[in-house]
Order: structure tokens, then C-alpha cells, then sequence
């Protein structure tokens, strides 16, 4: 299965990106794992409701521009739905048996991502109501998908 990564922004610290690796090489025996990083369009601190929406245009704009028509789209948004592993292990399945082109993940930048990609989603995922940095929650987004992964092939990991 073709799985791709679409996130706003890079990962700067070393050890994010020390952690994507690791988890890329772990996932590189169950799916061909690409990860593709689009720029987040600078904004001000105290940005406005206008200011906000601009940016999530022009963001959902330069992820949009990267999928394809046959993809199953998971979007990543802290209003979706909150599943445990077991239950993203059964979505996982169903989207990679369904017969997409490939599995794409969106991780939106401070604002989060914009109405149209979250309209373009097969599923609005939620790692629950706290806030996580954008560039955390791909390490998790990694770290649930090889577990979700694990569980649905009847293999061990932690519980």
C-alpha cells in the first residue's frame, strides 16, 4: 500500500526528525511510505478571523495541488472523531482494502487545515481535545498507523 504524508511545515528539531526516521524504517516493511512537506504561509501573532481563513486557503490550496483523485484521504483535526488503536486499525483496513490509488494523510499547519480538504476526507481523525504542535502529531500519525498496522496483522506491540 502507497501511504503519503501531506504536512505543512518541516520538522526543524533533530530529534523529530531522528523519530520520523525510525518510524519510517519500521513502516518500510508493510507500506511505501512517502512523506511530502508543503510551507506554511507566515502569519501574524495576533491574527484575525480574515487573517486565519487566508491562511488556511493558501495552505489547502498547496496540499490540494498534491492528491489525486483515487486517494483516501485521512485528515488530521482535532474535531474528528477520536478513535482508539483498535478502531483505526479497522479503518485502516477498510481504506486499504477499498481500492484507492494510495492512502494519503493531511496534517494542517497552526491553524489547522482548511473546510474544503476536511470535505475531501474519507475520515476526520482526532487524537483527542488536547493541542499538539503540528510537527508532533506526525510523529504520532506515524506511530498509531505502525501500530494500527501491527494490530490488524495479528502482531504484537505494546498495548
Amino acid at each position: 500500500m502507497q501511504v503519503t504524508v501531506i504536512a505543512v511545515g518541516k520538522l526543524k528539531e533533530r530529534y523529530l526528525r531522528e523519530a520520523q526516521a525510525e518510524y519510517g524504517k519500521r513502516l518500510s516493511g508493510y507500506v511505501q511510505l512517502r512523506i511530502e512537506e508543503v510551507a506554511d504561509e507566515p502569519a501574524q501573532e495576533s491574527a484575525g478571523d480574515g487573517e486565519r481563513l487566508r491562511v488556511l486557503r493558501v495552505e489547502g490550496e498547496r496540499i490540494a495541488r498534491r492528491l489525486r483523485e483515487r486517494d483516501a484521504v485521512v485528515a488530521l483535526d482535532r474535531g474528528g472523531e477520536a478513535l482508539s488503536s483498535e478502531a483505526w486499525s479497522r479503518s485502516y483496513q477498510r481504506m486499504a482494502g477499498g481500492g484507492y490509488g494510495r492512502l494519503v494523510f493531511l496534517i494542517g499547519g497552526s491553524y489547522g487545515l482548511d473546510a474544503s480538504l476536511l470535505k475531501r476526507a474519507e475520515l476526520c481523525w482526532s487524537f483527542g481535545p488536547l493541542t499538539l504542535p503540528h510537527q508532533l502529531a506526525r510523529i504520532v500519525l506515524l506511530e498509531q498507523l505502525y501500530r494500527g498496522i501491527r494490530i490488524a496483522r495479528g502482531e504484537p506491540y505494546h498495548k
